[in-house]
């Protein structure tokens, strides 16, 4: 079998595993993927965890608000909501506000669980601190924002 040289990658063209984005998303699926291995000890996924996580800094949010605090679509933020409430994590009532929107509220066993799997979640994330010193640690996250940054500049 002969290799065809238009498949060959050009300095113009680098080889994909070589770009930045590659490399980001390798990060994100090593930390999303310990982290869902961790909370599956406790019984939720990630998504659940960040709604707990954001909802015990809260006095109640709207689906909508969790949706965009946690960056899911608002019909992804309804099943995570269904499931927790269904665990007897969250509360949902009508809005003081306006009678059609419900807010969630952390019960007290939501806030338990929720101490619990941050505690879980933290471990992850200070093994991927522990590689890097403090100074290499705010170099990466000054990195990720002005990556973040420019993404969203779209003059």
């Amino acid at each position: 079998m002969t290799e065809n040289s238009s498949s060959r990658p050009t300095p113009a063209q680098p080889d994909f595993h070589n770009r930045l984005g590659h490399a980001i998303k390798r990060a994100e699926q090593a930390l999303i993927g310990e982290k869902t291995r961790a909370l599956r000890t406790v019984d939720l996924t990630v998504p659940q965890y960040v709604t707990l996580l954001v909802l015990q800094q809260s006095t109640g949010m709207s689906g909508a608000q969790l949706a965009r605090e946690c960056m899911v679509t608002p019909q992804t933020m309804t099943t995570i909501l269904t499931n927790l409430e269904a665990k007897g994590l969250i509360t949902r009532e009508t809005s003081n506000v306006h009678q059609k929107v419900l807010v969630a509220k952390l019960t007290r066993p939501g806030h338990a669980l929720t101490r619990k799997a941050d505690t879980l979640a933290r471990r992850v994330e200070q093994r991927l601190a522990d590689a890097l010193d403090e100074t290499e640690q705010a170099q990466l996250r000054d990195l990720l924002n002005r990556s973040t940054a420019a993404l969203r500049n779209t003059d």
